[in-house]
């Protein structure tokens, strides 16, 4: 017997739409809800730990603040009472406190040495300054001047660099300086001349290059045998191609800006050579590489017998005895006064040769001198 087949059961949804509809929307309102209330209190608590660490930051500013003032800035025990000032210069006590503000008394914590440092930094006869502080009330300050190594100026000659307003000083690095307080040891300083490409003002760093080829050049002249033998006193940079050098034998050298190491070793054997010859160089030109220039200069003898000429009639003074000029002088007085009763006892001398006459001059050792022409 078959069995009777039923028929299949078709999926059939629990809910109506609108019910559906209901639910779906009443799921969604329920957590939207649960979120923001998660989300307020996420933000609460986020907002209440800032806070806090504000809160905190800012007790412990203030906190720091009133015991570093009560321990430090106005404790007494703090009170600047040194200052110790080191130079190996000219500057003075007085002008390196003014310079950076300084004054004893005050809370050595309030003073600060980066702006003590600067101010005097920005001196121009300062190299390099070192300010330290020592507890519990002493600064040390420690400054290294500029070593100038010659005069410059923008005038073409120049006799005396200390009585010339347009004279600096200049170190090895081309920084201008102006000293209140010459020493004598710059008196023998060189002099470059005739820089006028550029303004100079103290405290400024020259940028030209003849200028900066003259502070080369001086450095490499120092060397032991040009040092002695090679004395710069003058650079003339005013060509604005070289450089006429003049030493203190009165020697005029031309450089080239380049090679200068090069060039000062052939004026090195110039030197040599004239030593070995005793004569001394007039002027050599070590622009040129090949054939080089040289004039030599008169020896001393030559330019003595220039200068001092004899006279063409020399004057010889002649010695007449006190006796004789006396006798004269009566006998002439004696003649005006009596012209009869006295005659001349010898002829009168010729006209050629006249007798010398006395003069108003006092006699001296017995003898009266009178210049008179040789025959």
């Amino acid at each position: 017997m078959r069995r009777q087949q039923r028929p299949r059961a078709r999926n059939k949804r629990l809910s109506s739409f609108r019910q559906r509809r209901q639910q779906h929307l009443l799921d969604v309102k329920v957590r939207s809800r649960k979120a923001v209330a998660h989300r307020n209190r996420r933000a609460l608590v986020v907002f209440s730990k800032f806070a806090l660490v504000i809160a905190l930051i800012a007790g412990v500013y203030v906190g720091a603040r009133f015991a570093a003032k009560r321990f430090f800035l106005d404790n007494p025990d703090y009170r600047l009472g040194t200052i110790e000032v080191q130079t190996d210069g000219t500057l003075q006590r007085d002008q390196i406190l003014s310079v950076a503000e300084l004054r004893e008394g005050e809370n050595i914590f309030r003073v600060h040495l980066a702006r003590v440092h600067d101010r005097l930094q920005d001196l121009p006869q300062v190299d390099a300054v070192e300010v330290i502080r020592k507890l519990p009330g002493e600064i040390d300050i420690r400054i290294v001047e500029r070593k100038p190594i010659a005069w410059i100026t923008s005038q073409k000659q120049m006799a005396d660099p200390f009585a010339s307003d347009a004279a600096f000083l200049i170190d090895a690095r081309g920084v201008l300086m102006k000293e209140k307080r010459l020493l004598s040891e710059y008196l023998g300083l060189p002099v470059i001349l005739g820089c006028d490409t550029e303004s100079l003002d103290a405290g400024k760093t020259v940028e030209s290059l003849e200028t900066r080829a003259a502070l080369e050049l001086l450095r490499l002249s120092s060397r032991s045998f040009m040092q002695t033998r090679f004395q710069i006193r003058e650079i003339d940079v005013s060509k604005g191609y070289c450089l006429v050098v003049t030493d203190k034998n009165h020697s005029k050298v031309t450089f080239g800006f380049d090679n200068l190491d090069t060039q000062l070793q052939r004026l090195e054997q110039f030197l040599i050579y004239s030593d070995d010859a005793h004569r001394e160089i007039a002027t050599v030109n070590l622009l040129v590489q090949r054939n080089i220039p040289v004039t030599w200069a008169k020896p001393a003898v030559e330019v003595i017998n220039e200068t001092i000429k004899p006279e063409e009639s020399p004057r010889i003074m002649k010695a007449i005895p006190l006796n004789a000029t006396a006798k004269t002088t009566a006998a002439s007085t004696t003649a005006k006064s009596h012209p009869k009763a006295l005659k001349p006892a010898t002829p009168p001398a010729p006209k050629s040769s006249p007798s010398p006459s006395p003069t108003a001059t006092p006699a001296k050792h017995g003898f009266l001198f009178q210049p008179f022409k040789k025959n």
